[in-house]
């Protein structure tokens, strides 16, 4: 039986405990009420399951070649300014992660290790092991957690907003607006069973031979805030083989459709080259592709080698598509001969225990592979401060479209994007302003968190009014 809850009233409620909405809640005001919703269990987010790693400007050299890798990976349908944005950020934010007790692989000089991904021109993402989301998100939980004002919902789902008619003032409606503010959230408990469903199944509005609703489903109620902020992840949970976890059904997505917010790109849908091929049902194992940046190579069933690995990933996972279709395959293969074997020990060891379990050890065989739907570039347009169409409305991580990875997402920029720009959802539901951008290379990458502008200590410390 699902938990029943009573309305209840806040500053912000966050949809989504991945790393964009623990990011925002960690760096919104001390004094704000926070509420988070979790429709599965904590670590049911696509953020848990990021292997390869994340992007930063290694010096202020790269900035140039980053942004242009970017743009060439996103077939130049990219929102420059998003990259823009996204890359000069990138060394206070890992700086920040490191400051809270995040552990990256180093150098023997104690510096960061970078490694190198498919479409990068030079080795710049910052990795632990092939488990760098877990790091991540389990350091983001483990902070939120110790916040007195952020209570932390399990198994709800949001299956509503709560919109009223504008009024003026900074209502204002921006170009593009519904006529609409948001005032929060109307959500359910949820099982662990009927947390896979859509919102039309949560709400019972699936075609009438259908339950009502699953089983396992608690009564609606109301979450009222000043501000909210949508970070539900992709739309994986709707295809039938994906790598991201079943909770993932595009729900952002669902409501920004009902209300008429404006949408982009909902057809840019990456496919990653390389998942786990199996005849099990159920989330495609994901190889990351780091395992491709550090020498795998991808191979027929004739043993030969048929395409250029590190291209971006949409034209790799084509040639891999291309290849199985004249072969008449279901697969084709990725060997590891070519990866130094301590690398494949260590950096790769989630990846060889999960191929040791399906009955192959990537130091002595090539393993079977597939592509497999696997992000979600598109989703609910946001602005360069993750503002929505609908005023009060935020939206950050995989469910919005900031235009930071056009076509398809460059590798490891997707940990980066989401990090970056919930900081920059809580800043402008805090001070109603747009953060300032650091420079090209600053800060020094030295693990030591900076103080924004008007900050206190570690977390926002800016009295303003979150119910404007």
């Amino acid at each position: 039986m699902a938990t029943s809850y009573t309305d209840m009233t806040c500053d912000v409620v966050i949809a989504g405990c991945g790393v964009a909405g623990l990011y925002a809640a960690l760096n919104l005001p001390e004094t704000a009420n926070i509420i988070m919703l979790s429709k599965g269990r904590l670590d049911e987010c696509d953020s848990m399951l990021a292997q390869g790693g994340m992007c930063v400007l290694p010096e202020g050299a790269d900035y140039d070649a980053f942004f242009e890798d970017t743009l060439r990976a996103g077939h130049y349908e990219n929102r420059r300014e998003s990259v823009d944005i996204m890359i000069r950020s990138s060394r206070s934010v890992v700086n920040d992660l490191v400051a809270l007790g995040a552990d990256f692989n180093r150098e023997e000089d104690g510096g960061l290790a970078f490694t190198r991904e498919g479409a990068h021109s030079r080795p710049r993402i910052v990795f632990q092991a092939d488990v760098t989301g877990k790091e991540i998100t389990e350091t983001l939980l483990a902070a939120v957690r110790r916040l007195p004002n952020v209570t932390i919902l399990e198994h709800v789902a949001v299956i509503d907003l709560l919109a009223e008619e504008a009024s003026g003032g900074d209502e204002e409606q921006p170009e593009g607006g519904c006529g609409l503010v948001c005032r929060g959230v109307r959500a359910v408990p949820v099982s662990a069973e009927a947390s896979v469903a859509t919102i039309e199944e949560l709400r019972g509005e699936t075609d009438a031979a259908q339950p009502a609703r699953p089983e396992g489903v608690g009564e609606p109620f109301e979450i009222r805030a000043a501000n909210t902020l949508l970070a539900t992840g992709g739309i994986g949970g709707v295809y039938q083989h994906s790598t991201n976890f079943p909770q993932l059904t595009g729900d952002a997505c669902f409501l920004a459709s009902e209300y008429g917010i404006e949408q982009e790109h909902l057809d840019y849908v990456q496919i990653h080259p390389t998942g786990l091929y199996s005849d099990k049902p159920g989330r495609t194992f994901l190889i990351s592709e780091s395992c491709r940046g550090e020498g795998a190579i991808l191979l027929n069933h004739a043993g030969e080698r048929f395409t250029d690995e590190l291209q971006p990933r949409d034209v790799v996972a084509r040639a891999i598509q291309d290849e199985m279709r004249d072969e008449g395959v279901e697969h084709e293969w990725l060997s590891f001969e070519q990866v130094d074997r301590e690398a494949a020990r260590t950096h790769f060891a989630n990846i060889r225990a999960h191929c040791l379990e399906e009955g192959r050890d990537i130091l002595c065989e090539p393993i079977p592979v597939v592509p497999t739907q696997h992000y979600f570039m598109g989703g609910v347009w946001v602005d360069r401060d993750s503002a929505t169409t609908m005023p009060h409305l935020y939206a950050a991580g995989e469910t919005a479209c900031n235009g930071v990875h056009g076509r398809n997402r460059l590798a490891s920029n997707s940990l980066l994007e989401s990090l970056v720009f919930a900081r920059r959802a809580a800043w402008k539901m805090a001070t109603g302003t747009s953060l300032e951008v650091e420079a090209a290379g600053e800060p020094a990458l030295d693990g030591v968190h900076r103080l924004l502008p008007g900050q206190v200590g570690r977390r926002l410390n800016i009295d303003v009014a979150l119910d404007a």
